[in-house]
C-alpha cells in the first residue's frame, strides 16, 4: 500500500493520523510515496515526508506521478484535461500542470533526483521486483453446472447434439452431416470448448421456454452441433460453410456465437444471466470508443478556445485525416490560417489524439459468465441501467484472454415475427393447417414451431420480391436493395443469401456486383481458373462474394491452413484501422503464383479480399439473416394485414414510418381502421371484414376476398400512455361508451387525456366529431360562490365541420398518418 500524503490542508496532525492509520491496516507493506517534478517547494516537501517518515515508521518510496511517456505530450495532456472539465485549456488554472515533468524517467535521472534519499529509489526498485503478476496467470473457467449430476460436460453435449440431430433430420442423419457432427465434437473436446456451448444452448432453451423468438447468427451459422442444439436455424451442410471460420485448434480463443433476441424482450434473457450466474459471475462485455477525426476536431478545437461555428464547420466537413492538403483547405475554409501558429498546433493535436480512447461504453449485448467470481478476472462496475454490472474489457480483450462472450443482440423483426403469429395466422405444414398463435383452450405450437411451419420456396413469394415490393421486409427494404431485386430476380433461397451479402459496400468496393449479375444474367461466361477454385466459388459464378470464400480461396490456392485463414478474416475486418491485411498481400499472392494461378487472378483475388474492409458478410451471416427474410416475405405476401399490424405494435424498428406502413399496406387491400375508444386497446389489431381489394396492386390481390381489418391502437396517438389505454379496456368491459362525457366519468382520464383523444378522432363511434368532442373534453368551468344558487345551463355549441384538409392535418398533428 502507497499512500500520498500530500494536499487537502492536512494539518501535520492530521497527516501523521492518516499514516499511521495505514500503517497498523498494511504492516509492513505500507510506504509513503515522495515525488519531485522540479517545483519551487521541492526541497522543503522532501524534507517535510522525511520528516513524518521518521515520526510514523513508515519508509518512503520514490515516484513519479506518471502522466505521459514523454515531455512532449504535455500539451495533450493538458487539452484531454480541459476536455475532463468541460473547459478550455486557458481556463484550467491549477488543474493545470506547471511544467512537463511527470513523464517516464530513467534509472539514472530518478537517483539525480532523490540524491538527499537514495533508499526510496532502492525500495522502489524492491517493490516492482515483488510484483511478479502476469496476465498469463489468469485462467478461464467455464462454466460447469449445466451438466447434469452423474454426467461430465462433454459427454451431455454430445447426448444434446445427436438428439438434436434426429430431430432434425427425422428421415435419417445422412452419412456427411454425421462426419461434420463427429469433426466437431472432437474439435470441441479437444478444445475444451463443450461448457460454452452448453452456456448457449441453455440460454436458447431459456428463451423458447419463455415464448421469445430468438435465432443464432454470425459465424456459430457454421456449426453443425449449433444447427443440431437449435441454437441456429441455418443447416450448414446444406450450405457448405466452414466450420473453421468458426472454431479452429489453431486458434487461440473462444468461439464467438451471437444470438438474436426479440428487441423488446431481450432484457428477461439478460436477467435470466445475472439471476442465474449473480451479478458476481455474470457481467456485460465493454466498447472502448476511441477518437475517430470529427470528435478530434471537436474535442481539441473547443479546448483550443475555437468557437462552436468555427469547430462544427471543419468537424462537419472532414471524414479522413490522411490528405493534409485537403485538411488545410477545409482549416482556411473554417476561417483560419493553417500556417499560423494555433491552427499548426490545433492540426498537431488533433493527429495525436486519433485512436485515443475517448470513453467506456457498453456492448450491445455481450455477455461474460464465469464459474468462479468475475471480478477475481476482469474490473467490474455498475451500468447505468439498474439491475445490470459491466467488466470493463472489450471484446478484444476477452478473446486474447480467453475468456467466454455470448452476444445477446436486439432484433426488431424477430418481435415483429412472433406478434404476426400471435394474430392467430394458420400455416400450411404438410398439407396440415395449423395454428400459429397458442390458443389458451386448446394445444397449438408456440411460435418458434410456426417458423418452421412457413411453407419453403414459395413462388409467389419470389414473384412479390423481384417486383421490389418488399417495404416492411427485413433486410432488403432500403432503397438499394429494391433496386437490386429487379436485376438479380432471386428465385431461391440461396438468391436470398446472396441479396442481403451482396447490397454491402465490401463486394461494392471489391468490384463484385456488376460481375456477377453479367454471369447470372448469362452477358460474360461463367469461368474458373481449375477445379480447387470452381469448387469454390461454383454457387457464386466464380465471383467471391462472402468472407468464407476468400478464407477458401486462401487455403485451396495459395496454401494457408485454416487457422491462417482465419487470421485473414480477422485482418479484412480491421485493415482500415491497423493495416495489417498488408502482410498477407505478399503471402497470398506468392501462394496463389506458386500453385500455377496467373498473377492478374491472383491481384483481383486480393483486392477483392480487400473489399470486404468495407464491411462485407461472412456467408453464415447472410444465411441466418435470409431465413429471416424468407419468412416475412412470405408473412407480407399472405398475410399483410398481420404482418402491418406487427411491424407497427413493434416500433420502433425498420427503414419506414408508421404512415408508410400503413399506406402500403392499404395498398395491399388491407382495409385499415382509426383509433377509437370503442374498439381499441393499446396495440393495434385485427378485425374482421369484407370488401374489395383496391386495383392496381398486380395479381397479389385482384379477387372478392375475405379479409382481417387493422384497427389502429391509442400506441398511434402521439403522447398517449399505455396505462390511460389500459384503463379504456377496463372501463368499456361494462358495455360501449356513448357520450364523451359517460366515457370521462367511467375512465376517470383527465380532461388533457380526454382532449388528446378528440384531437385524435377517437369519438367518431360516438358519431361526435372532432370539434365537437374536443369541446365536450374541456372541463367545466366552477361558477363562483355567489352565483351557486342561480340556474345556468351551457348553451350547445354548433361548430362547424371541419374540411377534408383540416382533417388530414388534425390527423398528421395526432397520430402521423392519415386515412
Amino acid at each position: 500500500a502507497c499512500v500520498r500524503p500530500e494536499g487537502g490542508g492536512a494539518t501535520p496532525r492530521r497527516r501523521l493520523g492518516d499514516v499511521v492509520r495505514f500503517r497498523d491496516l498494511f504492516g509492513d507493506r505500507c510506504h509513503l510515496l515522495v515525488e519531485r517534478h522540479l517545483g519551487p517547494d521541492d526541497e522543503r516537501r522532501l524534507q517535510r515526508l522525511l520528516a513524518l517518515s521518521r515520526k510514523a515508521h513508515v519508509p518512503l518510496v520514490a515516484a513519479n506521478d506518471v502522466h505521459y511517456h514523454v515531455p512532449a505530450r504535455q500539451p495533450l495532456h493538458d487539452v484531454l484535461t480541459a476536455v475532463r472539465h468541460g473547459c478550455t485549456v486557458a481556463e484550467l488554472g491549477a488543474r493545470r500542470f506547471p511544467n512537463a515533468e511527470r513523464h517516464l524517467k530513467s534509472p539514472d535521472a530518478m537517483a539525480a533526483l532523490f540524491t538527499a534519499c537514495p533508499e526510496a529509489v532502492e525500495r522502489t526498485v524492491a517493490i516492482a521486483e515483488r510484483c511478479t503478476f502476469s496476465l498469463d496467470e489468469l485462467r478461464y473457467e467455464y462454466p460447469v453446472e449445466l451438466s447434469p449430476p452423474g454426467t461430465t460436460p462433454m459427454r451431455y453435449l454430445v447426448e444434446l447434439t445427436w438428439q438434436g440431430a434426429n430431430d432434425r433430420y427425422p428421415q435419417g442423419v445422412p452419412d456427411d452431416v454425421r462426419g461434420r457432427i463427429e469433426h466437431e465434437l472432437r474439435l470441441i473436446e479437444q478444445l475444451r470448448y463443450e461448457a460454452y456451448f452448453l452456456t448457449v444452448w441453455d440460454l436458447v432453451r431459456f428463451a423458447r421456454g419463455r415464448r421469445i423468438l430468438c435465432q443464432g447468427r454470425g459465424s456459430a451459422a457454421n456449426s453443425a452441433v449449433c444447427y443440431c442444439l437449435g441454437v441456429t436455424a441455418v443447416d450448414p451442410a446444406k450450405h457448405d460453410l466452414l466450420f473453421e471460420r468458426f472454431v479452429s485448434d489453431e486458434r487461440n480463443e473462444p468461439p464467438d456465437i451471437d444470438v438474436d433476441f426479440e428487441h423488446e424482450r431481450r432484457e428477461e434473457v439478460l436477467q435470466y444471466l445475472y439471476e442465474k450466474y449473480g451479478r458476481d459471475r455474470a457481467g456485460m462485455t465493454a466498447t472502448v470508443i476511441s477518437y475517430r477525426p470529427k470528435s478530434a476536431i471537436r474535442d481539441v478545437g473547443k479546448a483550443l478556445g475555437f468557437s462552436l461555428d468555427t469547430v462544427e464547420r471543419l468537424s462537419g466537413s472532414v471524414e479522413h485525416f490522411t490528405d493534409e492538403d485537403l485538411f488545410a483547405t477545409r482549416v482556411r475554409e473554417a476561417g483560419l490560417d493553417p500556417t499560423a501558429g494555433t491552427a499548426r498546433r490545433f492540426l498537431h493535436l488533433v493527429r495525436e489524439l486519433l485512436g485515443f480512447p475517448r470513453h467506456l461504453s457498453q456492448h450491445t449485448g455481450g455477455m461474460v459468465m464465469t464459474n468462479g467470481r468475475l471480478d477475481e478476472l476482469v474490473p467490474v462496475e455498475n451500468a447505468a441501467m439498474p439491475g445490470r454490472t459491466v467488466v470493463q474489457w472489450d471484446k478484444d480483450d476477452l478473446d486474447a484472454m480467453g475468456l467466454l462472450k455470448v452476444d445477446c443482440l436486439a432484433l426488431g423483426m424477430l418481435t415483429a415475427i412472433r406478434k404476426a403469429f400471435d394474430c392467430g395466422l394458420r400455416i400450411a405444414d404438410c398439407g396440415t393447417l395449423q395454428s400459429a398463435i397458442r390458443n389458451p383452450k386448446s394445444e397449438v405450437p408456440d411460435p418458434i414451431d410456426a417458423l418452421a411451419c412457413v411453407p419453403a420456396e414459395d413462388p409467389a413469394v419470389y414473384e412479390m420480391i423481384q417486383q421490389a415490393d418488399t417495404i416492411g421486409v427485413f433486410q432488403i427494404e432500403s432503397r438499394a436493395q429494391m433496386s437490386m431485386l429487379p436485376r438479380l430476380k432471386p428465385r431461391e433461397f440461396y438468391d436470398l443469401v446472396i441479396e442481403v451479402a451482396i447490397v454491402r459496400p465490401g463486394p461494392i468496393q471489391g468490384n463484385m456486383v456488376h460481375p456477377y449479375l453479367r454471369r447470372r444474367n448469362g452477358e460474360e461466361p461463367v469461368t474458373f481458373p481449375d477445379d480447387r477454385v470452381r469448387a469454390v466459388l461454383e454457387r457464386t459464378l466464380g465471383v467471391p462474394i462472402f468472407q468464407e470464400q476468400a478464407m477458401k480461396l486462401a487455403v485451396v490456392a495459395a496454401g494457408f491452413t485454416p487457422g491462417e485463414a482465419d487470421q485473414l478474416r480477422r485482418a479484412m475486418a480491421a485493415w482500415r484501422r491497423n493495416g495489417n491485411l498488408e502482410r498477407f498481400r505478399a503471402k497470398l499472392v506468392d501462394g496463389m503464383a506458386a500453385n500455377g494461378y496467373d498473377p492478374e487472378f491472383a491481384e483481383r483475388v486480393y483486392n477483392q479480399i480487400k473489399g470486404f474492409g468495407e464491411y462485407g458478410f461472412p456467408e453464415s451471416h447472410a444465411a441466418s439473416f435470409a431465413l429471416l427474410v424468407y419468412v416475412s416475405a412470405w408473412l407480407k405476401r399472405h398475410h399483410p394485414a398481420a404482418f402491418c399490424c406487427a411491424l407497427l405494435n413493434s416500433q420502433p424498428m425498420g427503414f419506414y414510418a408508421p404512415s408508410q406502413l400503413v399506406r402500403d399496406a392499404r395498398d395491399h387491400g388491407v382495409e385499415v381502421r382509426p383509433a377509437d375508444v370503442n374498439a381499441s386497446g393499446w396495440d393495434c389489431a385485427l378485425e374482421s371484414g369484407k370488401r374489395k381489394a383496391e386495383s392496381g396492386v398486380g395479381s397479389l390481390n385482384t379477387q372478392l376476398s375475405t379479409l382481417n381489418s387493422l384497427r389502429l391502437g391509442f400506441r398511434m396517438i402521439t403522447g398517449f400512455s399505455e396505462a390511460d389505454a389500459e384503463r379504456i379496456v377496463a372501463a368499456r368491459a361494462d358495455g360501449p361508451f356513448t357520450t364523451v362525457d359517460e366515457f370521462a366519468r367511467r375512465t376517470g382520464l383527465s380532461s388533457a387525456v380526454v382532449s388528446r383523444l378528440a384531437r385524435a378522432d377517437a369519438f367518431a363511434s360516438l358519431e361526435v366529431g372532432r370539434r365537437t368532442a374536443l369541446w365536450e373534453s374541456l372541463p367545466v368551468e366552477s361558477t363562483p360562490p355567489l352565483l351557486d344558487e342561480l340556474p345556468y345551463d351551457e348553451p350547445n355549441a354548433e361548430l362547424p365541420a371541419m374540411s377534408e384538409f383540416d382533417e388530414v392535418a388534425a390527423d398528421y398533428r395526432a397520430t402521423s398518418l392519415s386515412l
